[in-house]
């Protein structure tokens, strides 16, 4: 699922404009971007808790990847 994914769907759900989705999906990750850079935490009752954790290192290095074919992406 990717952003317009979302958008669309405030406006299958709502009715509203696919301009007015747009701009309340921007402002909520806008908001939850802000509160994160701030160091709050996010709970979203139902959903789930976001926060900013410790400062890690991580190497470089190279990470493996994995792209299922069609007749696994078909799978129910």
């Amino acid at each position: 699922m990717i952003k317009l994914d979302i958008i669309n769907e405030v406006v299958n759900k709502t009715g509203i404009t696919k301009t007015k989705a747009e701009t309340a999906v921007e402002t909520v990750f806008e908001s939850m971007k802000r509160a994160l850079a701030k160091g709050d935490r996010i709970e979203l009752r139902g959903f789930g808790v976001f926060n900013v954790g410790a400062e890690v290192s991580i190497p470089p290095g190279k990470a493996v990847r994995f792209k299922p074919g069609k007749e696994l992406q078909s799978i129910d």
